[in-house]
């Protein structure tokens, strides 16, 4: 099993009655890393995840974790999970439930280790109930680590947290995968998944439209953005050297390049008024706006 791909799914189907929630999703997860699985509402990312924990059943295809079936003891005690809902018991302490759930792998961290490392000391022994939603997520992280999974999944983990908690995950889940992890996380903050995620992969409508790392999925879709302040209006300059898509906010122009240098050639010498010019890659949510965007929408 230790040959086995973390995570193995081949022509994963999964349909709710009439609704296709994963349509033929072929994925292949091993090693140390973090995978971010990004898509709009609806796109199949929890779906996968709950498949991969054994929660649903695949309608077509195959689908194994550690070589193992999801859900199965095998799989379950390498595994580290943190949904977005999550129900637990109210009267236990932040302690008792990480020393619980300590309880159920076969070799966990150290609860006194964990309650440090998730920064949870100033309120380890209140009741679930007395505690914020923040403080709530943060102990739902800790019972996350608690196994020293090798597999981690992160579904939204950082709703509801403030700045700094949010920051203070991503160190943790950082050092997860440098420690031999491989975390499966889903997020609506793209600016997460680009400083944590080493591979991305994008669904759309139960589909993988792409797998790559961050930095290929910017320069696929994009190449260099320029905005300047100009009086040339969209047709022109969308007409100027290596121009993929043009438009104009306001007094601005905004320009996707795959040139930089000719475009900007060709600007300086089209308008001697050009202006408060500034050139810049694309970041990761503008390169996944452009791949799922509608294609009758795409120029």
């Amino acid at each position: 099993m230790s040959e086995s791909p973390m995570i193995q799914a081949e022509g994963l189907t999964r349909r709710f009655g009439a609704q296709t929630a994963l349509e033929a999703v072929d994925l292949s997860v091993d090693g140390p890393g973090v995978l971010a699985l990004l898509g709009p509402n609806g796109a199949g990312k929890t779906t996968f995840v709950n498949a991969a924990l054994g929660l649903v059943r695949p309608s077509r295809g195959s689908l194994t974790v550690f070589g193992a079936a999801p859900g199965s003891k095998a799989a379950r005690s390498r595994i580290g999970v943190m949904m977005q809902d999550a129900e637990l018991p109210d009267l236990l302490t932040a302690r008792e439930q990480i020393t619980l759930f300590a309880s159920y792998y076969p070799a966990p961290r150290g609860v006194d280790e964990v309650i440090a490392l998730c920064e949870l000391t100033a309120f380890a022994d209140k009741r679930y109930a007395k505690l914020s939603g923040g403080q709530k997520r943060r102990v739902q992280f800790a019972l996350a680590l608690i196994g020293a999974p090798k597999l981690l999944f992160l579904d939204e983990p950082t709703t509801g947290l403030d700045t700094e908690a949010r920051r203070g995950l991503w160190t943790i889940v950082r050092a997860a995968a440098e420690d031999g992890a491989r975390v499966v996380l889903t997020t609506h903050y793209l600016e997460e998944a680009d400083a944590l995620a080493d591979r991305v992969a994008v669904l759309q409508a139960g589909r993988i439209i792409a797998d790559d790392s961050a930095a290929n999925l910017r320069d696929q879709v994009g190449g260099s953005l320029i905005r300047c302040a100009t009086t040339l209006d969209a047709e022109r300059l969308g007409a100027m050297p290596g121009v993929r898509r043009a438009r104009r906010s306001g007094r601005y122009g905004e320009l996707v390049t795959a040139s930089a240098v000719e475009t900007l050639k060709a600007l300086f010498e089209a308008d001697s008024q050009l202006d408060d010019l500034s050139v810049r890659q694309p970041t990761l949510e503008e390169a996944f706006d452009a791949l799922t965007r509608n294609p009758e929408d795409r120029s």
